[in-house]
This record gives C-alpha cells, sequence and structure tokens, in this order.
C-alpha cells in the first residue's frame, strides 16, 4: 500500500489585541497574526479566540483557552518523549471517562 502524507490542522488559542469585524490582530507565545473575524464578528481587545490557519473559528472564555494551551503543550512534550503527561491534561485525569448519555 503506497504511503501518503497526512497534515492535520491544529486551533491555537490567541487574543485579540485590536481589531474590526474582519480582521484582528492577536497574539499567542510572543507572536502576532493577522486574523480573520468572518466567523465570529468583532471581538473586544483581550478576548480568546480558537484560531485555524489564520481565521478565527470559535470565542472561547480564558479558562478554555487556558485548557487547549496545556494540552497543546502536552502534545509538544509527548513528541519530545516525557513520560508522564499529567500536568498537561489534569482536567482529563481528574475526571473518569463516561459512556455516552451518561
Amino acid at each position: 500500500m503506497p504511503t501518503r502524507s497526512l497534515l492535520m490542522c491544529l486551533g491555537i488559542p490567541m487574543q485579540v489585541l485590536h481589531g474590526d469585524e474582519w480582521s484582528a490582530l492577536c497574539a499567542a507565545d510572543g507572536a502576532q497574526r493577522r486574523v480573520s473575524m468572518a466567523l465570529v464578528g468583532a471581538q473586544d481587545a483581550g478576548t480568546w479566540l480558537l484560531v485555524q490557519q489564520e481565521t478565527a473559528r470559535e470565542v472561547l472564555s480564558a479558562e478554555g483557552a487556558q485548557k487547549i494551551t496545556l494540552a497543546l503543550a502536552g502534545v509538544a512534550a509527548a513528541l519530545r518523549g516525557e513520560a508522564d503527561l499529567t500536568p498537561y491534561f489534569r482536567d482529563l485525569v481528574s475526571t473518569p471517562p463516561r459512556a455516552p448519555g451518561q
């Protein structure tokens, strides 16, 4: 079977610095990017967004942005070979899995 390259697009939490209903300058981890706001509309400075491919896809709470940021750090830690990923996924570790509908 031939192999093929698979790409994955991850959403990155970014915080609005300033902008309007069409675009905003957003920041994450010291980097700044111009982001399309077409899907979420104008947002106040300080608002957290989930950004994929230079487009804001969702407005996030500060807690939601923190959880996603930690999870992405956990993925990076796993790729570096870290064995204990508990610090990155405390919300998952502290809550046992449930079957759908429970």
